[in-house]
């Protein structure tokens, strides 16, 4: 293993791998890298990477251990073969999740020496090393305060969000809750536009403004939300779905997929027939929400 505390392993070369990998070359790091494919890994070699020939090698050249993958199970793939080589080694492990995989790669790597922060990166490979990106991690914060250097030098903004290794990931998937269902509300959006014959430049305009209006929004709603009140004051759920329908209308006449609108008419009928059609239309939270909490 190198001895040097700027020795860092790379294991994922896809676009969010590779990125990491340049950023730390940047930053001076020495740095270790594999790849099922190793071709990938040819231009961060050229730039003086060393490729390791198997997971085990790539694993016992330094303490800290970056792991950028599809998957869990692609993580346990990669690094079964190489449990000789984890006893004490930090695994950045920043490979997508739930919050209960999370636990069970960290207790899995735990049984055999090393411990994993689990990190969730809410940057695109163009945002790496970034000064305004972000990264969640959760695990030991004794290995999160000794390795920040490296954190930061992935992303500028880090935050530690407990010792449970799945609040991490829960916190990632929160975050890609919301980004997947706006984005596809954009897709939406747009679709319907062409069929009427403008552009996604034309809306764009005001797409965006209703984009950066709803930071306002969630901070009014998540208040009331915490203090259990749905009043009816500002809004109501019928005066909702009425919307929803109306918005679920235009697109059936546009000839446009209407799977999504569909989905979002379908739940705001649920809440008015559970009898909250007066209520605020946040009492679609308590219908959405584990029964219980």
């Amino acid at each position: 293993m190198n001895s040097a505390q700027n020795a860092v392993t790379v294991i994922g070369l896809g676009p969010m791998g590779r990125a990491m990998a340049e950023v730390l070359l940047d930053r001076g790091y020495a740095v270790t890298v594999w790849n099922r494919t190793a071709s990938r890994a040819d231009g961060l070699v050229a730039r003086g990477a060393t490729l390791a020939q198997s997971p085990a090698d790539a694993v016992a050249a330094s303490e800290v251990v970056v792991i950028s993958l599809t998957d869990y199970a692609a993580v346990d793939a990669v690094l079964e073969p190489a449990t000789q080589a984890l006893d004490g080694r930090v695994l950045l492990n920043l490979t997508s999740a739930t919050p209960e995989e999370a636990r069970a790669g960290a207790r899995w790597a735990a049984d055999h020496g090393a411990v994993q922060l689990t990190g969730g990166v809410n940057a695109s490979p163009a945002g790496i090393g970034q000064s305004d990106s972000y990264t969640f991690y959760s695990g030991p914060r004794e290995a999160f305060d000794r390795h920040r250097p490296v954190l930061e030098a992935l992303t500028g903004r880090v935050g530690h969000q407990g010792e449970d290794p799945g609040l991490a990931a829960l916190h990632y998937q929160i975050g890609m809750v919301m980004f997947w269902t706006s984005m596809l509300s954009f897709w939406q959006a747009i679709a319907l536009a062409r069929a009427n014959g403008l552009t996604a430049a034309d809306i764009l305009p005001s797409a965006a403004e209703t984009a950066s209006s709803l930071a306002e929004t969630f901070a009014f709603y998540a208040e009331r939300i915490d203090a259990g009140a749905h009043v009816g004051d500002v809004d109501r759920l019928a005066m909702g779905l009425a919307s929803a329908e109306h918005v679920l209308g235009t697109n059936a006449e546009a000839g446009v997929d209407t799977a999504l609108p569909a989905a979002v008419v379908a739940l705001f009928r649920r809440g008015v027939d559970a009898g909250h059609g007066a209520d605020s239309f946040s009492a679609l939270v308590e219908l959405m929400a584990k029964p219980g909490k």
